[in-house]
């Protein structure tokens, strides 16, 4: 009978009672912004009120049960925090106020009434029982709303990459920028304007402040169910798509290399060369160039590669077709000729073109003895002849050959 009479006097306190305990948390918490509920009463003091209530009546219950909450009420609340950027901690500290406050009112009730101490302490338990359903729910609401927010901020991120990347992507065609492995810090035009006042514009709305160099990484994943690498907040990555992207602001900045090294450990992939940021899809370009060779087994793999530091076999094995065209005119010669025998002497050739030395270098280039080169070389100019004087065709050989060393065909020497 006591816990009913505690029960009816507490619900007779509950009005007044939310409104001390929202004006305690609004004087300590005086930058707690005030929402509205369509009727115009702020929906703290309704949650609060809604919350007494149904401490109340869970402990005025006939029977034990599981307590009902004011689910949307303290969902939103959850929601409010995360939506406006606040942590739930902040939250946290208001629910222990408030309970602390509405305690010290019950148990004022409690002793008016003479309910016994262990009564008393059961009460509480089962107050602060019911504050941590409280805290579920607006944990839940702030999830929700975090996953929102992130779901959203990584939509306008990929629109923003799309811009970046696709806008002004250069002529497949052409070769290799002009400043692959130099590292130049000129800045180029900023592309059309129209272009550029969109990229400022979803730049802004991610928080992402334009750099004057990018690089662009493309990504193999270890897995399928990979977790996307700690990139850290500046560069934009892209996981949606089935080779994932990243933009590298300032790749040349001190100390992000190494920041990327770590970051992308188990992963391996390509980032292009550093450029301006309106050729940002050029330095895509040359990723998805050197994921290819990659894949094709031409570059190593298992880890992120530069393409700053392969600059050779990006430009010789990337334009594949004119490379064996080239080839074929070039090496014709050797068409008869055995395999091994056109093997030998294809590396003897790379290695005086290489070196311009006497067949004393040579071979210590190739590892044979000099009467051996001396007897190739004989050969190649009897195959050759006076093509292997002209400069312009010395070139071309030179050419084919590394092509040909890069594919594996040929042995490295040196």
């Amino acid at each position: 009978m006591q816990v009913r009479r505690f029960a009816a006097l507490a619900l007779d306190e509950v009005p007044a009672l939310a409104q001390d305990i929202l004006r305690e948390i609004r004087a300590e918490y005086p930058g707690l912004p005030v929402v509205l509920d369509e009727s115009g009463e702020p929906m703290a003091l309704i949650g609060i009120r809604r919350a007494l209530e149904g401490f109340v009546q869970q402990i005025a219950a006939a029977e034990g049960g599981r307590p009902r909450y004011p689910l949307e009420v303290f969902q939103e609340f959850g929601r409010g925090e995360g939506l406006h950027g606040r942590s739930l901690d902040s939250l946290q500290a208001i629910y222990r106020l408030g309970v602390r406050l509405a305690w010290r009112r019950l148990a004022e009730i409690g002793q008016q009434i003479e309910i016994p101490p262990p009564a008393m302490y059961e009460l509480a338990e089962s107050g602060f029982e019911y504050l941590d359903g409280l805290v579920d729910q607006s944990v839940r609401g702030y999830a929700e709303a975090a996953a929102r927010q992130e779901g959203e901020r990584l939509r306008l991120q990929r629109k923003l990459m799309e811009l970046l990347l696709s806008e002004r992507r250069g002529d497949p065609g052409q070769g290799p920028p002009a400043d692959i492995g130099h590292g130049s810090g000129a800045r180029s035009g900023s592309g059309r304007p129209g272009v550029r006042s969109a990229l400022d514009e979803r730049a802004a709305r991610v928080g992402w402040q334009l750099p004057e160099r990018v690089a662009v990484g493309v990504l193999l994943r270890p897995a399928r169910d990979a977790v996307a690498p700690a990139v850290g907040q500046g560069v934009l990555l892209d996981m949606e798509t089935e080779q994932p992207r990243m933009v590298v602001p300032d790749p040349e900045a001190a100390g992000r290399p190494e920041l990327l090294r770590r970051a992308m450990a188990g992963w391996s992939g390509a980032i292009g060369p550093p450029v301006p940021l309106a050729d940002a899809a050029k330095s895509l370009r040359w990723a998805e160039a050197a994921v290819r060779l990659m894949e094709r087994g031409l570059l190593p793999s298992g880890e992120v590669l530069h393409c700053t530091e392969y600059t050779e076999a990006l430009v010789l094995l990337q334009p594949e077709e004119l490379i064996e065209d080239l080839a074929r005119r070039c090496l014709a010669p050797l068409a008869h000729c055995g395999p091994a025998h056109g093997r030998r002497l294809a590396e003897t050739l790379l290695a005086w073109l290489e070196t311009r030395g006497g067949a004393p270098e040579v071979a210590a280039r190739l590892g044979v003895h000099p009467q051996t080169v001396r007897y190739r070389l004989r050969q190649i100019r009897e195959l050759w002849g006076d093509e292997v004087d002209d400069p312009d065709r010395r070139f071309e050989l030179e050419l084919v050959l590394r092509a040909r060393r890069l594919r594996g065909e040929l042995g490295r020497v040196g």
